[in-house]
């Protein structure tokens, strides 16, 4: 018998105790628990370390308390022993490190926003808590046969967040690309956290210059923060300048 391995991420243990001993006593299950993002990241790389890899991974949408709507926090490294990692950034960076893991959102409550967020983050599911063990099973059983699992009335306010979603990631797109080669590499060291002096040590040039790529950046990507900014970069797919090491040159052929 094939057995699927399981593993529950929940802060909050009664319930994730519950759950799994429901799934244990079915006879082609193997399932485990961890209560915190970190905690279910460390069980997974244990996993693979071992060659016995989780196939699915059942995670609490409210897991560290994260605040409804709020935008994936990325990389999940970030978090802390205490669970402050919230079920979405979890579900994106088990997608970037394990992508043949599945996930399934586990929800409090039916939320169009909240489901989409966790589908463009990688999850393949979104689940009610209090849904029946025999329809979660159904649910686990199905994602590995790479199907999408929704509640029927999520389904058209999610469609509605996703097309809106891809609306103004064309748009950010768009400004993005109005943006100099030189301008682009400031929005990335922007998005990286890079204060205006780092900028400039980082790009070899003056904080003045950069403080005038920094205000041609706001102006063309109409914004008026570099929060915002950072907002629509991340938006238009725009990542991090990489810390670890040089990806610019001394030259001035970007300037």
């Amino acid at each position: 018998m094939v057995r699927i391995r399981v593993l529950v991420v929940d802060d909050h243990r009664i319930f994730a105790e519950s759950l799994a001993a429901a799934l244990a006593a079915e006879p082609d299950v193997d399932v485990s628990a961890a209560g915190s993002g970190p905690a279910a990241l460390r069980c997974l790389e244990r996993a693979a370390t071992e060659g016995r890899r989780y196939d699915v991974l059942l995670v609490d949408a409210d897991l560290g308390g994260n605040l409804p709507g709020a935008r994936p926090a990325v990389p999940v490294q970030a978090g802390n022993e205490e669970g402050l990692v919230d079920g979405i950034s979890l579900v994106a960076g088990v997608r970037s490190a394990q992508p043949g893991v599945r996930t399934v959102v586990l929800a409090e409550k039916d939320d169009p926003r909240r489901a989409a967020l966790a589908l463009q983050a990688g999850a393949c599911g979104w689940v009610a808590k209090d849904c029946s063990l025999s329809r979660l099973l159904t649910v686990i059983r199905g994602v590995l046969r790479d199907e999408t699992h929704l509640p029927p009335a999520l389904l058209t306010g999610v469609l509605k967040e996703l097309t809106a979603a891809r609306r103004h990631r064309t748009e950010s797109e768009r400004l993005v690309e109005s943006l100099t080669p030189r301008e682009r590499e400031v929005l990335r060291c922007m998005v990286a956290g890079l204060g205006r002096k780092a900028v400039a040590e980082r790009l070899f040039l003056s904080p003045h210059t950069v403080r005038t790529h920094m205000q041609n950046v706001l102006g063309k990507l109409g914004v008026h923060s570099t929060l915002a900014a950072v907002a629509l970069a991340r938006r238009a797919g725009v990542g991090p300048a990489d810390l670890a090491g040089d990806v610019v040159e001394r030259g001035g052929q970007l300037a």
